[in-house]
Order: C-alpha cells, then structure tokens, then sequence
C-alpha cells in the first residue's frame, strides 16, 4: 500500500475527505492528490498525521501500530514524581514555571487530602 493509498484509507475511516484533511493539515492546494506520483516532504508529512492522529512511521506503512510512542492508559502517572523532577514538567511544548509547579503540586496535595 502505498502513502497515498494509506492516507485515504485512514481519512475515510476518520469522516475526512481528502480535500478537507489538506485543508485542515494547512497545505497547498490538492497537495495530498500529487502524492499519488509523488513522495510527500517530511513536514506535511507530520502535518497530515497531526490532523489524524498517527504517527509518520503509521503512514509510511513502517509499522502496524497507529501510534509510535503508545503508553498504557490503565498504567497511573505518579504527579508528585512528574511535577517534581527538574525540566520534566511541560505544558504546550514549554517548561512550567516553579510557581505553577508548586502549585499543581498544592492542588494535587489537597485533592489527596495530604495538607
């Protein structure tokens, strides 16, 4: 199967048609359509899985797993441990600041009841 044949697919089982994700994907006009002869740029590429929520290696058909990096859900994340290590905690591809921290671990402490 080809990227193409791929996307297609994968957009039809999602409710997009190939325009609309072009379109939501924010490329050219009809670049999805000109993949059919053509290999698609890394960056639209990542654009077109973004928008349906698969990872590139889904879309170049290197892997069966729609997603690359899939964690357990059922598996808790520890927030004390995520909020307290250095760098670690990140918000929209940003750092949180100290103050927000403290403060996500202050919340966190008194939903837990753990004044």
């Amino acid at each position: 199967m080809t990227v193409f044949e791929r996307i297609k697919e994968l957009a039809k089982k999602r409710g997009y048609s190939l325009t609309r994700l072009n379109n939501e994907a924010g490329l050219g006009t009809n670049s999805i359509y000109h993949w059919r002869t053509k290999s698609p740029s890394t960056a639209s590429l990542k654009k077109v899985a973004d928008v349906l929520g698969v990872s590139v290696d889904y879309l170049l058909g290197n892997t069966d797993e729609m997603h690359s990096n899939k964690r357990d859900d059922n598996v808790p994340i520890d927030l004390d441990k995520a909020l307290s290590e250095e760098g670690m905690a990140m918000f929209d591809g940003q750092p949180l600041s100290d103050e927000y921290k403290k403060a996500l671990l202050a919340m966190l402490k008194a939903m837990k009841g753990n004044d």
